[in-house]
Order: structure tokens, then C-alpha cells, then sequence
């Protein structure tokens, strides 16, 4: 009961604060202020709006946002977002463009399950939507799901893997992001051993913590730090009477986006303040700058505790993927399997998150790959967003991939063998 009250002081804190803005907001919005000469009722107003959507915004799942996309014939084509697979955790969504012939590539993007919702990778399903077939992970929020559907740790997760890459085929581009790129190697591990036939052509890992240890980072330190009974003390709680995940013991997103926030809490003061002194002098809107960011930024959603618990443990205490020593199933996976799937590893130079040299193990471990089907590139200059979603990736990193898919596409593989027979 102890993580319940917890939790749920947590979520009184954040709806007081919503209110407290609205409030204020609406009491210095009264028209008979304006005759007062003191800009205080305006400043008020400000902090007011500004205040409610922050907190406002913590509990709502943000929009894709992917409405049309304008095609080679010069028209607006409706994009239809629907479900391939849907599970109690996570569904497999494709962004479907109405009225546009199927494009040659089909690339499957793992979204991170760390805090955030699928969403955060919006700029990179748009990027590629322009010439392929996207699907991506639409993981769940924890806390809206009932306990009654069990558990869900890195071994579950690796087995949605598995089950989305199955349903998807075998011409399937896999780009895996940040914290799944691990758990996405070992899926397509898994998939080499039990059902060769189903596995994807090519698999680009983005900026993962794949051997923690090769460049250590603060992330990693503090794993290294902290013991499995602290975290289980301090970052877990059980869901409150609020939501339909009641009892789930979850990591609050909410404890998460405190984190986050304290490690930048002067550019963030900052960042507020002066959205603040904008929405004073009329100068702010509903989709500028500030208000595009931090609606995806402050959107959290909570990780089940076994995940969360198990991810630290397991692949960043014991680095059982790291070590080849990862078990899915009671199955121990061998990486070294991988012998038909080209394996693309991108990293950011000055990525303080999975630093340069993390991801890149991953090639490492692929012993039965030939050379011909690895390939690596580090982005100078870029950080840790900058590999998937910024500048770096869509004039540098981006057309790379798409090569890299088109060189190691089994259709191409099959028509050129048949040409070789003929």
C-alpha cells in the first residue's frame, strides 16, 4: 500500500498544479483586470497557461501527427495509421499512404520503451515515409494495463520482436533505436536458430547500449552505482486507484521525467521563463518552438517494474548481451547464428548517452557474418538525438541507411541469383 500512496501523491501533486494553473489563469484572464495599469494579472495569465499545459500534458499521449503526405503526383495522399498485430504490451502499427503504390522498401523502426511514447520518433517515420513502408512499435503505457495480463520483462519484449518481424516477412528492414537495439539484435539472434526463413533482410542498430562497458557514460556508472534492491526501493510503485493497471508494480514515468529534468533543471527554469514572458506580449502559439518540444518531452508513460528492473540488471549489470550470454525462453541465444542478415551500426560522436563504441560491439559479436554484410558509421559532431530524429540524420546518416537496405534487400539478392542461373 506504502508504493500505491506513493504513487498516487505523485499524480495529486500534478493535477494540483494543473489546477492551480487553470486557476490562475482564469482569475487574471477577467476582463475587469484590464483596467488595472499593473502587468502582474498579465504575468499571472501567463504562468497560469503555461502551467496547466505543463502538467496537463504529462498524462496525455501525444498525436503522430501524420495527417497527408504529398506524393510524386503533386497531391495530398490521407496516411492511415492502422494495426498489423496488437498485443496486451505493445502494438505493431503501419503508416499507410492512401492511393500510393507500395514503395520497394518495408522498414520496421523499434521505438524505445524507456519513458517516452513511440511518438519521439515522429521526424524519423516522416523522413523515411517519403520512399518506404514504415511500421514501428506503439508500446503501451503500463499503467492502463490490468494486471491480469501478466508480466512483461526484456524476454517478453524480445519475443514481441520476434512475433512483429515474423508477421512482417523476410524483405523487412529492421532499424532498432537507442535502448531496444540490444534486445532487436538478439530477436533476429533468436530468429536465425528457430525460423531462419523468417528473418529480416537487414538490421541497423541506432545509437545502443549493446556492450554498456566498451565507453562507459554516466547512464552506465550509474548502473554500475546503484545495487538491484535500491532501484527496486526508490523507482518502483504500484500503479494507483486512477488508472486500469491498479496494482501493476510499474517506474513511474512521472519519476523518470523528474530525473530528466534535474540532470538540465537550469535550461529548463530558462525555457520556461521565457515562454512565460512570451505568452505575456502575445508573441507565443499553440505549435511554436517551445510547445512543439515539450509536448513530447513532459508526454511519459510508466515501464512495468520487471522490465525496467530486469533491462538494468541483465544488460547493463551482467551484459548477457554483451557476454552472448542472453536467454529468451528458456533458450540461450547465440548471436554468432546471424549469418544471412546485413548488420548496420550507427553511433553519434558526441553521444553522451551510448557513447561511441557501445553500439559498434555488436559486429563484434556477429561471428558467423561475413564482413561483406557489416557496416559501421560514427556522425561527427552529433549527439544522441541528432543520430535519428536531427539534422545529422536526415542529410547524413538517413541516405547511408537507405543504401545500405537497397545493397542487402532479398528481393535484390533473388532477382540477381536468378539472373545468375539463367
Amino acid at each position: 500500500m506504502r508504493y500505491m500512496m506513493t504513487y498516487d501523491l505523485m499524480e495529486s501533486m500534478r493535477n494540483t498544479n494543473q489546477w492551480l494553473g487553470a486557476t490562475a489563469n482564469t482569475f487574471a484572464s477577467y476582463p475587469a483586470f484590464a483596467m488595472v495599469p499593473n502587468p502582474v494579472f498579465n504575468w499571472m495569465a501567463a504562468w497560469g497557461e503555461v502551467t496547466e499545459r505543463t502538467f496537463k500534458r504529462m498524462v496525455a499521449k501525444p498525436d503522430w501527427g501524420i495527417r497527408t503526405f504529398t506524393c510524386e503526383d503533386g497531391k495530398d495522399h490521407l496516411v492511415e495509421i492502422t494495426s498489423v498485430l496488437e498485443r496486451p504490451f505493445g502494438d505493431l502499427i503501419h503508416f499507410r499512404v492512401n492511393g500510393r503504390e507500395e514503395q520497394p522498401r518495408k522498414v520496421f523502426l523499434v521505438a524505445p520503451m524507456s519513458g517516452h511514447y513511440a511518438t519521439l520518433l515522429r521526424s524519423t517515420v516522416k523522413s523515411l515515409l517519403v520512399n518506404c513502408e514504415v511500421y514501428i512499435t506503439d508500446w503501451h503505457n503500463a499503467r492502463d494495463i490490468p494486471v491480469s495480463e501478466g508480466k512483461f520483462d526484456i524476454e517478453d519484449y524480445t519475443l514481441y520482436l520476434v512475433d512483429f518481424m515474423k508477421a512482417l516477412g523476410p524483405d523487412t528492414h529492421v532499424v532498432a533505436v537507442c535502448q531496444p537495439a540490444p534486445l532487436t539484435l538478439a530477436a533476429t539472434a533468436y530468429l536465425a536458430e528457430k525460423d531462419p526463413k523468417a528473418q529480416p533482410s537487414s538490421l541497423t542498430l541506432i545509437g545502443g547500449p549493446i556492450d554498456p562497458d566498451a565507453t562507459p557514460t554516466e547512464v552506465t556508472d550509474f548502473g554500475r552505482r546503484v545495487t538491484m534492491g535500491q532501484l527496486e526501493e526508490t523507482m518502483i510503485q504500484r500503479v494507483g486507484f486512477k488508472y486500469k493497471g491498479v496494482g501493476r508494480m510499474v517506474y513511474p514515468g512521472l519519476l523518470q521525467l523528474a530525473s530528466f529534468m534535474s540532470m538540465n533543471a537550469e535550461r529548463h527554469s530558462k525555457a520556461f521563463m521565457d515562454q512565460i514572458y512570451r505568452v505575456m506580449h502575445d508573441e507565443a502559439s499553440d505549435h511554436d518552438a517551445h510547445n512543439r518540444f515539450y509536448d513530447e518531452y513532459l508526454a511519459v508513460m510508466d515501464m512495468t517494474a520487471e522490465f525496467y528492473l530486469s533491462t538494468v540488471e541483465r544488460v547493463f549489470k551482467n551484459r548477457e548481451i554483451a557476454r552472448n550470454e542472453f536467454i529468451v525462453d528458456g533458450h540461450k541465444v547465440d548471436i554468432g547464428k546471424i549469418t544471412d542478415v546485413a548488420v548496420k551500426t550507427v553511433e553519434g560522436a558526441n553521444d553522451d548517452i551510448s557513447a561511441p563504441g557501445q553500439c559498434i560491439a555488436a559486429l563484434d559479436l556477429c561471428t558467423g557474418l561475413p564482413d561483406s554484410k557489416k557496416a559501421s558509421h560514427v556522425e561527427p559532431g552529433a549527439g544522441h538525438y541528432g543520430i535519428f530524429a536531427g539534422r545529422s540524420w536526415r542529410d547524413n546518416i538517413r541516405p547511408l541507411v537507405i543504401d545500405f537496405m537497397n545493397e542487402n534487400s532479398r528481393g535484390r539478392r533473388r532477382a540477381a541469383n536468378s539472373n545468375k542461373v539463367a
